[in-house]
């Protein structure tokens, strides 16, 4: 090591079989190994974590929590703060680990690790807002209703954007005053886990305040139904959605889902061309496809239609594919085979039920080609389905109300987009779409982390994470009423 450079964050010996308890003690029976997509190359190996482990983690978190949400906000502030400046210290070991395990490009782990940092300066303000508020009493009485943590939050992640997606709920949930039992996929579980444990564990958060156990459908249910665990945070499938939302309703727990559905991009016929397919071809193939807000359908005017395929169909046929982490493709590997199996049978199902391939539609090793179909339409499983991978689905409408009902047979999404220099007339049309999030003059892939993010229906039935909605999803309200002395009943 040069005198220059700085030490390492991440050892697989620390995590090789084991999950993290606040140190690196607790060992697993099963040990699996993580694969990077693009090589094929072992990284490492972990511990896959089953109930019985899921429920010892469960009983450490509960019994660190009560010290941790009696400490001083600045004391919990701090501890994010310091999260902050060792997540920017090793940004560059960092943004290449994420790279490499999601098969992501460098930029996408640089993504990653920025947005990281962001959220944690966000939780380190959470202890300092007004924690309640005083309320209107009768006279001789003080009313407040105050902010609670739940107590221990399961936060379950996903293998596409695994620190992100898994931060946004740990940071503002352990800055409230909970302790929090993660379980990241087993795709990514340095990403999507061991990252942040480590993190944390030099910022000096408290040990069993996080516990980190990868694992699969057995680990994940132990974790939804213990009662110990009043409120998951799930983020994945509309599928492993429904059975989270299923069991956690049966156990009376508050449950966070953000799970997908359909994200519409409509480009009006006076949109730039360049500028519209440039958008939607970000929308549509950035990370491979397989973003939760992913411009599934792009919706196209059919006066511009032929203009949009033609810039996309040369994009798709020009953009490199391959190791992303090498820094020199713009479309890394899809996460594994079975994710790629899956979108190669909904392209070919597509194309059989009506739809056109203009471009791609093939794939080496795991790197599938970016791909254009046109000629989409209800009907057609491209359409119908969150696709997940890279595909720009062309669906062509003649009016602004053909548009939306377009854009609205669905059961809901997370983003959506317009695209139109009539900004109000974009407005308009945005204003009347089934989405959670909604952008004019630009593409679905948009968060701020300062905002609400969240959808109807199949994107997350109708709650939000971040910005203004994490006070309200990782705290509960308490009504306290106080007299001098009590008063005379008629009993």
């Amino acid at each position: 090591m040069g005198v220059s450079e700085k030490p390492g964050l991440l050892d697989n010996r620390l995590w090789a079989g084991k999950a993290f308890d606040g140190a690196w003690a607790t060992a697993l029976k099963e040990v699996r190994d993580v694969v990077e997509p693009a090589t094929r190359q072992v990284l490492g190996r972990v511990g896959i974590a089953d109930a019985q482990d899921m429920q010892a983690a469960i009983g450490l978190a509960h019994r660190a929590q009560p010290a941790w949400a009696a400490l001083g906000p600045r004391e919990r502030a701090a501890i994010f703060h310091r999260a902050a400046a060792v997540f920017q210290q090793h940004f560059d070991e960092l943004a290449l680990a994420i790279a490499r395990e999601t098969g992501g490009i460098l930029a996408k782990g640089q993504h990653e690790v920025r947005e990281a940092i962001t959220l944690c300066q966000l939780a380190a303000s959470l202890p300092m807002q007004a924690q309640g508020q005083v309320l209107p009493s009768t006279p001789g009485r003080l009313s407040i209703a105050r902010r609670m943590p739940h107590g221990v939050v399961g936060v379950i992640s996903p293998f596409n954007f695994p620190l992100i997606l898994g931060l946004r709920s740990v940071a503002p949930a352990l800055a409230l005053g909970n302790a929090v039992v993660l379980k990241p996929d087993t795709r990514t579980p340095v990403s999507g886990g061991f990252i942040m444990a480590r993190v944390f564990e030099e910022a000096g958060l408290p040990a069993g305040l996080l516990q980190v156990l990868p694992g699969d459908a057995a680990a994940g249910e132990a974790l939804v139904v213990d009662e110990r665990v009043p409120m998951i945070a799930f983020t994945g499938s509309p599928a492993v959605g429904r059975r989270i939302g299923a069991l956690a309703g049966q156990h009376l727990k508050k449950v966070s889902l953000e799970l997908g559905g359909a994200n519409n991009l409509i480009i009006l016929e006076d949109a730039d061309p360049d500028a519209a397919a440039s958008a939607a071809a970000f929308g549509a193939w950035f990370h491979q496809g397989q973003i939760c807000m992913a411009a599934n359908r792009i919706l196209v005017h059919e006066s511009i239609a032929d203009a949009i395929l033609q810039r996309l169909v040369g994009k798709a046929r020009h953009l490199p594919v391959g190791d992303g982490a090498s820094g020199q493709v713009a479309l890394g590997p899809m996460i594994d085979a079975k994710q790629l199996e899956r979108f190669d049978r909904v392209i070919h199902d597509s194309i059989q039920q009506g739809a056109r391939l203009e471009a791609g539609g093939t794939y080496h090793g795991l790197c599938y080609q970016p791909t254009v179909l046109s000629g989409v339409r209800p009907g057609i499983r491209s359409f119908d389905e969150e696709p997940f991978g890279p595909v720009a689905n062309l669906v062509t409408f003649r009016t602004d109300d053909e548009a939306v009902a377009l854009a609205n047979t669905s059961q809901g999404g997370l983003s959506a987009a317009v695209i139109s220099p009539s900004v109000g007339r974009a407005m308009a049309i945005g204003q009347r779409l089934r989405a959670g999030m909604v952008h004019i003059n630009d593409q679905t892939v948009n968060d701020d982390c300062t905002n609400p993010f969240g959808g109807p229906g199949l994107g997350g039935n109708g709650g939000s994470v971040g910005g203004p909605a994490d006070m309200d999803e990782y705290t509960q309200w308490q009504w306290i009423t106080i007299k001098d002395a009590p008063p005379p009943f008629p009993f």
